[in-house]
C-alpha cells in the first residue's frame, strides 16, 4: 500500500530545520568550544557549507527517486542490496540514536526548569513517556506529526532570532581572542595559530564533531513519498532549511561566545541556557530553556517519523521481514516500523553524548559520500529513466570533492568511533547474508554501467521501469487505458527499409497467436484497410487498425523502423506504427487509443525521442512518460 502525499514546502522545511535544531546548538557548543574556542563559530559555518555541498546531491537523487527510504533508497537501486542494507542500518541506527538524545534532552531540559527537582529516574520515565507520545503521534499520521512540526518550528526559530537580536547589544569582542584555543578545567590550556596546520586542523575536527548538527537534512529525504509535488517542494524546502540553520547557527554562537567567559562556557551542557541566563536574566534562561525544549520536540518528532522509514523500505525489497512494511489501513502509516523504532529508542536512551555525537556524525558523512558517488554512477550509467527534477551543479567535481573531503572529516573523528561504524557494518552485512541475500533480486545502476563499459551483461529493464513508475507516482500521473494497452503490447523494432508487405506479413504472423484467422486473411484485411484510406496519417506516424468479428479482443502492436516504411508514394518513409485491431463491442476503446495516439504525436519532441530511443523497452518508456493528455473512463 502507498503512502499519502500530504506534505508540502512547509512540511519539508519544518522536518529538515526541526531536525538539525537541538543538542547541535543547544548542547555540542559547550563540548565544541572547550576543544577549539571561538572558533566554533567558524566551524560551524564551514560545516553549513559542506552540508549544503552534500545535500545538493541528495536532492537531485530525491526529486528523481522520491520514495519512503531516503538514502537507503537512493544507495540500493545504485550500488545494489548489499550495500543498501549497510546503508539502511546504519542510516537508521545514526537517526534512531539521535532521536533518543533528543528525548534525553526534552527531560534534561525538565530537570533544568524544575532545578533539579527531577530524579534520574523521573528523568527515564519523562523519556520514555515522550517517546512513546511521540510513536503515538507518527502512527496517527505523517500529516499530524507535520502540522505538529511546522507550528514548533516556526515558534522556535522566532525564539532564536529574539535570542540573536537582544543578544547582540552587549557582545564584547576581546571575547573571540584567542581565536582557536582549548579549555581544561575552564582555563585554556593551549592556543593555536589559525594560519598554521595546528589551527586548521582543530577547526577542522571540530567541524567533524558538530556536523551531527546538519543531520536532520538526511531526515527530509525519508518521506518523500509523501510530499506532494516532490521535485519542487523537497528541492525548496531542503536548500531553504540548510540555508536558515546555517546563519542561525552562526549568528547564535557570534553571540554566545561574545556574550560569556570562554571558562565558563568550555564544557557546558547548555551554553545557550547559560548565556541568556547570565546576559538576559530568569526570562531569557527560562525562554531558551522553553526554545531548547521546542528543539529536541521537533528533532525527535522528526527522528522518529524519519527513522521508521528505514525498516519500512528495507522490508519493502526484502532484506528484513515483509511485516515491517505494513502500512495501516486506517492511518496509512507504518505502524510496525514506527513501534520497532520506539523501542529501540527506549533502549538507547543511556548512551553518552560525545560518543553518541561522533558516531552519528560518521553514519551521515558516510550517507554524504555514498549519495555523491551514486549521483556518478546513475549519470554514467546511462540509464535513461533517471530523470531528476533537480540537478547537482558542477558535476562531477562537486561529488568528487563530496566524497574525498567527507572522507577526510569521517577518519578525523578518531579510530573509536571508526570501530563502532565498522561493526554496524559487519552486523549489516550478516543481515544481508543470511536473510536478504535469498530474497531479492534487485537490479540497480552500477550494473548498466557495467554494461556500458564491458557491453556484455545481460540486464533486464527492470530498474527503468521501476523508475518509470516512481516518476508517474512523483508527477501523479493516473495511468489511462491506452497506458496499459502500451504496457503489455508486443513492439517491435525492425530493420530496413521495408515495405508494406513485408511489415503486414511480419505483423500478421505475430497476429496469428492472438486471433483465431490465419495470416493471409489477416494480411487481406488490413491491404483492403489499407486501399480504402491511408492509414498513415503523417510522413512520420501510421495507425493501421481492422475489425475483426471476436468477442472482447483488443490488442496493440507498435512497430519503429528508423530507416522508414513505404506506405504509398507519399508516404515512403513512416518510421512509427501503432498497429490494431479489435472487436466490434470495444468501438469506444478503438476511438480513445485513436485519440491517445494523435496527442501523443502531437507532442514536440514526440519524433527526435522516438528515434533515439535505445531499444524496444526505452519505445515502451518513452509512450509511458509522454506528457500527453490522459483520456480517463470508468470500465
Amino acid at each position: 500500500m502507498n503512502l499519502k502525499k500530504e506534505l508540502g514546502f512547509w512540511e519539508v522545511f519544518s522536518i529538515a530545520t526541526g531536525a538539525m535544531i537541538s543538542s547541535g546548538i543547544f548542547i555540542l557548543p559547550g563540548i565544541a568550544f572547550e576543544k577549539a574556542g571561538p572558533s566554533i563559530i567558524l566551524s560551524y559555518f564551514l560545516g553549513g557549507i559542506l552540508a549544503l555541498s552534500g545535500i545538493l546531491n541528495v536532492i537531485e537523487l530525491a526529486t528523481a527517486m522520491p520514495k519512503a527510504g531516503g538514502d537507503y533508497f537512493f544507495v540500493m537501486r545504485t550500488l545494489g542490496p548489499l550495500f543498501g542494507t549497510v546503508s539502511g542500518v546504519l542510516s537508521w541506527f545514526a537517526l534512531s540514536l539521535k532521536s533518543a538524545f533528543a528525548i534525553l534532552g526534552i527531560a534534561s531540559f525538565i530537570d533544568g526548569i524544575f532545578y533539579g527537582s527531577v530524579t534520574a529516574n523521573d528523568m527515564f520515565f519523562i523519556s520514555i513517556f515522550v517517546t512513546i507520545f511521540f510513536m503515538v503521534l507518527n502512527i496517527i499520521g505523517v500529516d499530524v506529526a507535520a502540522k505538529f512540526e511546522v507550528t514548533l518550528v516556526i515558534i522556535l526559530i522566532c525564539v532564536m532570532v529574539l535570542y540573536v537580536i537582544v543578544g547582540s547589544s552587549s557582545v564584547d569582542v576581546s571575547r573571540y581572542t584567542p581565536f582557536i584555543s582549548s579549555f581544561e578545567d575552564g582555563k585554556i590550556k593551549e592556543i593555536f595559530p589559525i594560519f598554521k596546520n595546528s589551527g586548521m586542523y582543530k577547526i577542522v575536527g571540530t567541524t567533524s564533531l558538530i556536523f551531527v548538527s546538519f543531520g536532520g537534512l538526511l531526515k527530509a529525504t525519508t518521506v518523500a513519498e509523501e510530499v506532494k509535488d516532490a521535485g519542487n517542494n523537497i528541492t525548496k524546502g531542503m536548500i531553504a532549511s540548510i540555508m536558515t540553520i546555517t546563519i542561525l547557527y552562526v549568528l547564535m554562537l557570534t553571540v554566545t561566545v561574545g556574550n560569556i567567559d570562554g571558562g565558563y562556557l568550555a564544557g557546558s551542557l547548555s551554553p545557550i541556557s547559560d548565556t541568556a541566563k547570565r546576559v538576559f536574566g530568569p526570562w531569557g534562561y527560562y525562554l531558551i530553556n522553553f526554545a531548547a525544549l521546542l528543539a529536541f520536540f521537533t528533532t525527535a518528532n522528526a527522528g522518529i517519523m524519519a527513522a521508521s522509514r528505514y525498516p519500512m523500505a528495507l522490508s519493502r525489497d526484502g532484506l528484513v521481514p515483509p511485516i515491517m512494511s505494513t502500512v495501516s489501513i486506517k492511518f496509512k502509516t507504518p505502524v510496525l516500523s514506527i513501534l520497532f523504532t520506539g523501542t529501540f529508542i527506549m533502549l538507547s536512551l543511556m548512551l553518552p553524548l560525545e560518543l553518541l555525537a561522533k558516531t552519528a556524525s560518521a553514519v551521515i558523512l558516510l550517507a554524504y559520500m555514498l549519495t555523491s558517488l551514486c549521483v556518478i554512477i546513475l549519470r554514467e550509467s546511462n540509464v535513461k529513466n533517471y530523470k531528476p527534477i533537480f540537478k547537482a551543479p558542477l558535476y562531477p567535481w562537486l561529488q568528487i570533492s563530496c566524497i574525498i573531503i567527507f572522507n577526510y572529516f569521517m577518519f578525523s573523528l578518531g579510530w573509536k568511533v571508526l570501530k563502532i561504524n565498522v561493526l554496524l557494518i559487519i552486523i549489516s552485512i550478516m543481515v544481508y547474508f543470511l536473510y536478504g541475500k535469498k530474497r531479492t533480486s534487485q537490479e540497480y545502476a552500477l550494473l548498466h554501467l557495467l554494461l556500458r563499459i564491458t557491453e556484455n551483461l545481460g540486464l533486464k529493464h527492470g530498474l527503468e521501469e521501476e523508475l518509470r513508475d516512481i516518476i508517474h507516482e512523483r508527477d501523479e500521473v493516473e495511468l489511462d487505458e491506452f497506458d496499459r494497452l502500451i504496457k503489455n503490447a508486443k513492439i517491435l523494432d525492425l530493420k530496413g527499409p521495408v515495405t508494406l508487405d513485408e511489415l503486414f506479413d511480419i505483423e500478421a504472423r505475430h497476429l496469428t497467436s492472438v486471433v483465431d484467422k490465419p495470416e493471409h486473411e489477416l494480411i487481406k484485411l488490413f491491404n483492403d484497410r489499407e486501399r480504402e484510406f491511408s492509414t498513415a496519417i503523417t510522413d512520420f506516424t501510421a495507425i493501421p487498425h481492422i475489425v475483426v468479428d471476436e468477442k472482447d479482443l483488443f490488442y496493440l502492436m507498435v512497430v519503429r523502423c528508423r530507416e522508414g516504411i513505404r506506405f504509398n508514394e507519399k508516404r515512403n518513409s513512416v518510421k512509427a506504427v501503432f498497429l490494431f485491431i479489435s472487436s466490434p463491442t470495444l468501438r469506444k476503446t478503438h476511438l480513445r487509443t485513436l485519440a491517445s495516439i494523435a496527442s501523443l504525436t502531437r507532442e514536440e519532441s514526440y519524433e527526435r525521442k522516438w528515434m533515439s530511443a535505445k531499444n524496444e523497452n526505452y519505445l515502451r518508456d518513452m509512450i509511458l512518460l509522454s506528457k500527453r493528455e490522459r483520456i480517463h473512463h470508468k470500465f
